[in-house]
């Protein structure tokens, strides 16, 4: 392993450790104390990102069940395709899938409009960034950020009427932009607390299970409005395939074997296939880094503790990490073929995903690559033949060409028919679509 991709998988998994997390608030509650400073929580929106609008609409619950101080910074997320690549396909998914979130957890989303009135945008930060300092802003922040994002035109025109631009908007938003990136990430719609980030309503539950274990709730405090969250994005699959499922496509998941997003989604993705029947069809393609994207630091570093935690919820291996990158990668991808062929394609990916995150096992070797294979049960002379074939360059990059048309760039991306949710946090919005189709009116699924 070279010594770049060495020092990349020890950083992995060191901001991946629980030990570290521990001794991180521990060090940081530790601070706080000595202080004598409350909890404080700082929350970063954007008027222009709907998933900052999800979030805020269960900030008030938050503040009002916990002893916090909750400050509201109004921003920008950092521009630049390190961070957000291919921008556009980025704001028309989000707004598709906030759609989606919105109608399961019974939240308006531009039901007054049919698009948010953006010939306001500027007015209506200049408005706010004029109240910057108003006891009464975090208010005003949730108010216009609701009618932005609910279409509501004449509410937006009222809220803003006479209103002169100034400008002052602008230096708001790079004041708090610079906050964001002093404080260690890149998004808006995230919420910052003791060193900690969590990215919109899904990482919520991880915050306040942070606040209670510290016994910041207050006493009597009501969370129904928190845990249905939880509850929403909770399903149960089925224990007898139905009927109606056989008239289904075929679900594509598009994955790559660096992606540990991917790696985190791999089992429930087959599971959720097996227990509909659905004809599976994996689709690999190759990492972000190796198709010219970088990844910034702050991102890197967000991705690893937020993967970490969502693996010890999901009862996942990992945390051992050996970059594939490069060789590793190109390897993977010429025996997946192989074993597809061999129809051994699934245990090949659960494998390979086992090795490279949970068992540190360097897959670019021979011995790494045998240790795969052999619980594989592949046949190793032919698995050596497979990795002299570079037929995997046109099929990952046919699977890319097919996800990005699909509207979607990054993985693990499932596609059902017309159907695509991109993240591993995204495939129960795929077993309700499935379980919409399946739904005759017989009874409840079971």
């Amino acid at each position: 392993m070279s010594t770049g991709r060495k020092l990349r998988s020890k950083l992995f998994n060191l901001l991946v450790s629980e030990k570290t997390l521990a001794a991180t608030r521990s060090f940081a509650e530790k601070r706080r104390r000595l202080a004598r400073r409350p909890h404080v929580v700082s929350v970063f929106l954007e008027l222009d990102d709907p998933y900052s609008y999800l979030l805020a609409r269960y900030l008030p619950g938050l503040a009002a069940s916990y002893d916090i101080e909750l400050r509201y910074c109004l921003t920008q997320a950092c521009a630049g395709e390190d961070f957000r690549p291919h921008s556009g396909m980025l704001a028309a998914y989000a707004e598709e899938d906030c759609r989606r979130l919105a109608a399961e957890l019974g939240v308006p989303f531009l039901d007054r409009g049919r698009a948010p009135p953006v010939e306001y945008r500027r007015a209506l930060i200049d408005a706010l960034a004029a109240n910057a300092h108003n006891a009464k802003f975090d208010d005003e922040l949730l108010e216009a950020i609701s009618l932005y994002w609910r279409g509501d035109s004449e509410g937006v025109a009222r809220r803003v009427s006479g209103a002169v631009l100034t400008g002052a908007g602008d230096k708001l938003l790079a004041d708090n932009q610079k906050r964001l990136v002093d404080l260690g990430h890149y998004n808006s719609a995230t919420v910052h607390y003791a060193g900690e980030w969590y990215w919109g309503i899904d990482r919520l539950h991880y915050l306040t299970e942070r606040l209670d274990a510290l016994g910041a709730r207050r006493e009597g405090a009501k969370t129904t409005g928190l845990a249905a969250i939880r509850q929403a994005m909770h399903v149960t699959l089925p224990v007898a395939r139905p009927s109606a499922a056989k008239d289904l496509p075929p679900l594509e998941f598009f994955y790559s074997f660096r992606s540990p997003y991917s790696y985190l989604s791999a089992k429930r993705v087959l599971a959720i296939a097996d227990a509909f029947g659905l004809q599976l069809q994996i689709r690999p393609v190759l990492p972000m880094l190796m198709r010219g994207l970088q990844v910034p630091r702050s991102k890197l570093r967000y991705i690893a503790t937020d993967t970490g935690r969502e693996a010890r919820r999901l009862d996942i291996p990992y945390g051992n990490f050996a970059d594939p990158l490069g060789r590793g990668v190109e390897r993977c991808l010429a025996v997946f073929i192989y074993a597809k062929n061999q129809k051994r394609e699934r245990d090949f990916l659960l494998n390979a995903g086992e090795a490279i995150w949970a068992r540190g096992i360097d897959v670019a070797t021979d011995k790494g690559m045998r240790w795969v294979t052999g619980r594989t049960a592949l046949f190793w002379p032919d698995v050596l033949a497979a990795m002299q074939d570079d037929g995997w360059q046109r099929i990952a990059e046919d699977n890319r060409e097919s996800m990005m048309e699909s509207g979607c760039w990054g993985v693990p991306t499932m596609r059902l028919g017309d159907f695509v949710v991109w993240g591993q946090d995204r495939d129960w919005l795929l077993v309700r679509h499935i379980e919409e189709h399946c739904d005759t009116g017989d009874g409840i699924l079971v």
